[in-house]
């Protein structure tokens, strides 16, 4: 029998504050009472796994063992057809640069850039599918996990269009739709984003 998920402090183990509110704003329906990793100043793992579902599982099991709460881990990423499925799992590694006074931090924009550079190079009929894939992972104190796996279709469009969400959404257009992801309120994105996908998936199992 599936392990359930009681209505209580939650954990997400993320110190990302784009993903920590959508994650948030997914699960008020559910009694849930979210805190992020950051807020209770877990360590961020190093997250060494080739695969979402490994490096989902290397995060959530990090901060319930840390915390002693229930922890939901998000790994997620934008994967383009033409490039042969990268940045894939190393999404945000294609955001990451140095700050001045050497402080790491993200640029979306520079990233947004680099895909699109890649895809210009291959040529002005190149193959713009892509897609927004996001694995669950949800962690008890006792080592205990369970994954779940969302996605959602589209294309990437330049130049980025949009202020809303957060990474690549400005430049993602889901399939069947004429707004990129960073045009989309944020209610109307997480009726059909990969995410909300993977939390019905959740939901159904645990809930």
């Amino acid at each position: 029998m599936t392990r359930k998920l009681s209505p209580g402090r939650l954990v997400i183990a993320s110190h990302n504050e784009g993903k920590v509110r959508e994650i948030t704003a997914l699960l008020g329906p559910y009694g849930m009472d979210p805190v992020s990793a950051g807020s209770l100043g877990l360590p961020e793992p190093e997250e060494t796994g080739t695969t979402f579902a490994e490096n989902a599982r290397i995060k959530a099991l990090a901060s319930a063992t840390a915390s002693g709460l229930p922890t939901l881990a998000d790994d997620s990423g934008l994967e383009v057809a033409a490039l042969g499925g990268r940045p894939g799992v190393y999404t945000a590694d294609w955001a990451e640069r140095q700050w001045f006074e050497g402080k790491p931090g993200r640029d979306w924009y520079m990233a947004m850039g680099k895909v699109e550079g890649l895809l210009c190079e291959l040529g002005a009929d190149v193959d713009r599918r892509a897609a927004f894939v996001c694995t669950l992972c949800l962690a008890w104190p006792d080592g205990e996990t369970a994954l779940f796996e969302g996605r959602v279709a589209g294309g990437l469009v330049w130049p980025p269009r949009g202020g809303h969400g957060f990474g690549y959404d400005p430049v993602f257009q889901p399939a069947g739709h004429a707004l990129t992801f960073g045009e989309f309120e944020p209610e109307a994105k997480h009726a059909i984003s990969h995410r909300a996908d993977a939390f019905r998936k959740l939901v159904a199992a645990l809930a």
